[in-house]
């Protein structure tokens, strides 16, 4: 039996705690229907107070408090709401707790934004991780030295689990119950609380906001002038002109500021501007695609499943109410 201890402080988000209780529970339940012994020991566990009142109306009387936790096989870490510096400044006593459990050889794990909590332990540094895609252009400024996978769903490294955004974040539940108790019982979970299996890309929920975090005046004026054009023919010398610079220094300091090469760039922002019409309406491709400043079809095609990871007619089905009415 693996011993499970969910992290319970007031900025958690309900369904981060409760959904994972429930798939946990369901799982013991099912292995006790199924004549085995339960798979799991879940406690609950607070910092100091035994009873948790979240910032919503919904409050939790938890098993210990991290002081009496002295051994544990994994530690989950639930999603929060929040500004993340206040919510790691006031559980600043947690990411220490994280940080000397994971020194004692115990796996952590952590549950949308709960990757915050990790990376302020130092137990993502050199390693790969994700989050929501909300998060990861802060997360990328506030620590440097981790590799933030965008478009991931989840990731597991030397008993390290991070996963991505709001309700995507049961797949690594799942998962992890596939590690622990094996693919039958994985599939029995994932067909009573209806969650896709093997889900690998979460590209297809992000909304491309632009990367503005930063003070370079120059670029953030390139960065205008390729949202305002970018369904024109421009290139990357015209975009240079705008920030008075050569194309080979404007294209270093364009990525230092942004995390994206001016391509790049472009590319997610005619893209973004392609999904949108993709979600309202039922026009043939190629004219979205022309809308989107593209030429050639198959380029556009190309593009957009890799940034999306969905073709432009899959994107539409999924999202288009119109499309999923007619096929309906």
């Amino acid at each position: 039996m693996k011993t499970v201890s969910l992290l319970i402080y007031e900025d958690a988000i309900l369904s981060s705690v409760s959904s994972v209780m429930d798939m946990l529970l369901g799982v013991n339940r099912y292995m006790v229907e199924t004549g085995r012994e339960p798979a799991f020991h879940l406690e609950l566990v607070s910092e100091k107070m035994k009873n948790i009142q979240l910032h919503m109306p919904a409050q939790f009387i938890c098993y210990k408090t991290i002081d009496e936790v002295k051994q544990t096989d994994l530690i989950m870490a639930p999603a929060f709401e929040g500004d993340p510096t206040v919510v790691l400044h006031k559980n600043k006593a947690m990411v220490d707790w994280l940080r000397t459990m994971h020194a004692c050889g115990t796996e952590i794990a952590s549950l949308c934004l709960g990757s915050y909590f990790l990376a302020e332990a130092g137990l993502l540094k050199g390693k790969s991780c994700t989050s929501h895609w909300m998060a990861l252009e802060d997360m990328r400024t506030r620590y440097p030295d981790i590799n933030v996978l965008p478009d991931r769903v989840m990731t597991d490294q030397e008993g390290i689990y991070t996963s991505g955004g709001a309700f995507i974040s049961l797949n690594l539940v799942l998962y992890l119950i596939e590690k622990f108790c094996g693919r039958e019982v994985s599939i029995w979970t994932s067909k009573m609380f209806s969650i896709d299996m093997d889900r690998v890309n979460q590209a297809h929920f992000a909304v491309f906001q632009g990367q503005r975090r930063h003070e370079d005046e120059d670029i953030l004026k390139a960065q205008a002038f390729i949202e305002e054009h970018y369904d024109q023919q421009i290139s990357i010398e015209q975009i240079a002109e705008q920030a008075n610079m050569s194309k080979r220094n404007f294209i270093r300091r364009f990525k230092v500021a942004t995390q994206n090469t001016p391509l790049e760039y472009l590319q997610r922002v005619k893209i973004e501007s392609a999904k949108k019409e993709l979600e309202r309406n039922t026009q043939n491709i190629s004219t979205l695609m022309y809308n989107a400043g593209y030429n050639d079809l198959k380029t556009f095609r190309q593009v957009f499943k890799r940034i999306t990871g969905l073709t432009p007619q899959d994107y539409r089905k999924k999202y288009c109410r119109a499309v999923s009415e007619l096929s309906n």
